[in-house]
């Protein structure tokens, strides 16, 4: 199989799995997506999902979100994790909004990297589903996979998100981000994974993976 006989393997198979592609975490605005992605970090968005509602309840804008205290942002989100942290970027970058940008989530990368709490992932994340400008953020699911189907050297994060910028098509990048992300949780997770389920793994998979998970299967 060529490289691009692979890639286009993927994209079917997966346009294939997942025809209509749900957005993982619940959101009404740029806002509130915002502030929902950058509560997911090293969370699950099962967790995200149920902790957003009761913080929305009291807060789903800039201007009312700075009248909370950090504190009681932070009690709210606790269950998140990282809440010291993840309190003050949200007060913080609140207050941003207010004072840069009319209270308004900017339409720009570069913008929402100069946020408190935002990183280039989450910048890119909003960019893509609030805005429909096209990114490819690349979390542990993406990265993990590009590297078992031999289509990145799986060395860092970054290097993984050019690799799928290069490869796959950009009027797909906003889909297949969101595809590939619901595949390695349903077919190719790091924990439990089966190789017979995982069929695009199995196809167009790395070769020293493939060797490895037979070895490990053998072994048991």
């Amino acid at each position: 199989m060529t490289k691009q006989e692979k890639i286009a393997f993927v994209i079917k198979t997966l346009q294939d799995l997942y025809p209509t592609i749900p957005i993982p975490l619940d959101h009404k605005d740029p806002y509130t997506l915002l502030i929902a992605v950058l509560m997911s970090a090293q969370s699950t968005d099962v967790r995200v999902n149920q902790i957003t509602p009761l913080l929305f309840d009291k807060a789903d804008n800039p201007y009312d979100m700075v009248k909370l205290s950090v504190e009681e942002i932070r009690e709210i989100i606790k269950p998140v994790g990282l809440s010291p942290m993840k309190s003050k970027g949200i007060h913080g970058l609140s207050q941003i909004l207010i004072d840069k940008h009319d209270g308004k989530v900017p339409v720009d990368l570069a913008a929402l990297e100069e946020l408190p709490a935002v990183g280039h992932k989450t910048a890119s994340v909003v960019i893509s589903q609030a805005f429909g400008i096209p990114a490819f953020p690349v979390d542990t699911h993406i990265h993990r996979l590009m590297y078992r189907w031999g289509l990145t050297n799986g060395k860092n994060v970054t290097q993984t998100e050019k690799d799928a910028k290069r490869l796959f098509p950009k009027e797909l990048w906003n889909d297949l981000h969101l595809q590939i992300i619901w595949y390695g949780r349903e077919y190719s997770p790091a924990r439990g994974w089966n190789l017979e389920k995982d069929i695009i793994t199995s196809t167009v998979g790395r070769k020293t993976i493939l060797q490895e998970y037979y070895k490990k299967q053998r072994s048991k």
